[in-house]
């Protein structure tokens, strides 16, 4: 009985490492398309484990890789009641993202192949349009650092929806230190999903745990041919 009560304590993502598909796209990012900057299909969707602790999936994320770098989506379903106040101080919503092109499984702290980018988006004055600022960012406690690559490598495009909202982020290789998928075709992947008005979503475990610096929590992402 002592075994199961402390088995329950836990989140259930806690118990097995995470590992999703993220299948190969050519052409992307589209940067002279005025649509979808990645457009990307079914098959990169990542699992959703909300579930199995009895909460609700309210963002769905999508992972894609080529040979210039990586591609993610979200998408938001619904909006808080408090959305569309543009004076709202902690902004509309967030994206937390950490990388590790080496996959390290048995480190609890950051190496140089280790990156945290920030996605923070705006809401018009008008009410109608979103705009989406992304930033790297040094981990805490890390080892050594990676490269802060230049914002103007880090393409983000967000729009909002009557029933959500969409990111689309690129991130080029060249704002990947290791990024290699001809000899490396796993990833270390974290994210968290923010809008204030809602739970943060999660791949595996949440902030109940230091996922932000230790690299030995983070999923991984298989990049597939």
């Amino acid at each position: 009985m002592e075994r199961l009560v402390s088995s329950a304590l836990l989140p259930q993502a806690f118990l097995f490492r995470v590992a999703a598909s993220c299948p190969k796209v050519e052409g992307i990012p589209r940067l002279d398309s005025k649509a979808a900057l990645l457009d990307l299909p079914d098959a990169c969707a990542l699992p959703s484990l909300a579930a199995l602790d009895n909460r609700d999936s309210w963002a769905s994320v999508r992972a894609g890789w080529n040979a210039e770098g990586l591609g993610i989506s979200v998408h938001a379903d619904g909006l808080g009641p408090d959305a569309l106040d543009v004076d709202r101080p902690e902004g509309f919503a967030a994206v937390s993202l950490w990388i590790d092109t080496r996959d390290t499984r048995n480190v609890s702290r950051a190496t140089r192949h280790c990156h945290r980018f920030e996605v923070r988006l705006t809401l018009s004055p008008n009410r109608k349009n979103l705009s989406a600022t992304v930033e790297q960012r040094p981990i805490a406690r890390a080892t050594a650092d990676a490269p802060l690559a230049s914002p103007d490598l880090l393409v983000a495009r967000a729009t909002l929806l009557k029933i959500g909202w969409t990111l689309e982020l690129f991130l080029p290789a060249r704002a990947l230190n290791g990024y290699d998928p001809e000899t490396n075709r796993r990833l270390g992947f974290a994210y968290q999903v923010s809008d204030h008005q809602r739970v943060d979503q999660f791949l595996g475990v949440g902030r109940d745990f230091p996922i932000g610096e230790n690299p030995s929590l983070w999923a991984t992402l298989e990049l597939m041919p």
